[in-house]
This record gives structure tokens, sequence and C-alpha cells, in this order.
């Protein structure tokens, strides 16, 4: 459905392992959903201006921005990326994503709000570093699993009728009111 609706670009169609450079953390079509990888932008959190973060005068002093193929998440912090697929969500449609355990089992959480219907853009991803120790995120490889619920009717109000404030983001998108 996802590769017939145009909901996913790039798409893989199968799980991916394998790269140029070797073996990956995997991505694409899985059983019941599609693992996301992380593009190369990072916004990494600092206190290095001694900012309060408040979600209604978000200061991006909060951030330094790194492009890498790699993001290294200071202990008890956070960053934030994005994904390489650009999504549509169809309006019957309803996507939760939850973070892939090999992440998980390292103490690193991804979150990310669900995809409502006709929602479309890149995803902003989060991610948490519970540990006490610095954290490894690698771009170009799987780092969440996006699983898709279609309603056997659509929706009455769709994100897209709203004018969602995130409607049609790309690249990593800061809280915005």
């Amino acid at each position: 459905m996802a590769r017939e609706a145009g909901m996913i670009e790039p798409f893989a169609e199968g799980q991916v392992r394998d790269s140029e450079q070797g073996r990956v953390i995997s991505y694409g079509v899985s059983s019941y959903g599609y693992d996301v990888r992380c593009s190369r932008e990072f916004k990494i959190f600092t206190n290095v201006y001694s900012a309060t973060v408040d979600p209604k005068a978000f200061d991006d002093k909060s951030f330094v921005d790194v492009e890498s193929d790699v993001c290294i998440i200071p202990p008890n912090s956070f960053a934030l990326a994005r994904t390489v697929e650009y999504f549509r969500i169809p309006r019957d449609v309803l996507t939760i994503c939850l973070g892939k355990s090999t992440y998980a089992r390292c103490g690193i959480i991804v979150n990310v709000t669900p995809l409502e219907p006709e929602w479309e853009g890149h995803v902003t991803l989060e991610f948490s570093n519970t540990t006490n120790l610095p954290a490894k995120i690698y771009a170009n490889e799987g780092v969440a699993q996006m699983l898709f619920f279609q309603s056997d009717e659509v929706c009455e109000v769709s994100y897209k009728d709203r004018a969602g404030k995130y409607q049609g983001q790309r690249g990593v998108t800061l809280p915005r009111t």
C-alpha cells in the first residue's frame, strides 16, 4: 500500500541490512511497518547559553547544528534529527512510530508524535540518551519503525484540513507555536 500510494520517498522494498560501507542497522519494509532512517542533520541539545526550554518560546540557541554520519549525544541529553524519508499519509491512515530495539537496548529512546491523516513531511525525531555515557546515532541507518493503521473510513477532519503548523516540514523542525 505504501509504495502504490506514494506514502514514502525514498522507499526501500525490503529490509536493507548491508551497504557499501558494510553492515547497517536495518531499514525498509518490515513485517507490518516501515523502518525509517535518520538523515545527517542533527541538532544536539546544549546548555551553553543557559537557555530555558520553553515550548511556547523556544530558543534555537539551545541546540548545536551538526551534519555528520554519526551523532554523539551527551549523557542524559537529547538530539533532534529527521528521517531520510518524506511521508504523505493518506486520509484513512494513522501512523505511530516506535524506536528500534537496537537503540532501546542501549538506553536510547526515540520519540515521535503520531503522523495524522493527510500529514506530510520529513519526520522530526527526538533521541533521548538516558545513560550517563555518550551515545552514538548512525545517519542513513534504521532508527525507528513506523506502524500504519488504516481505518475502514476516512477521518472527518484531517491534519491538512486543519492547516496544521508542521504540514510539509522539511529538515529538522523545532517547536512552533
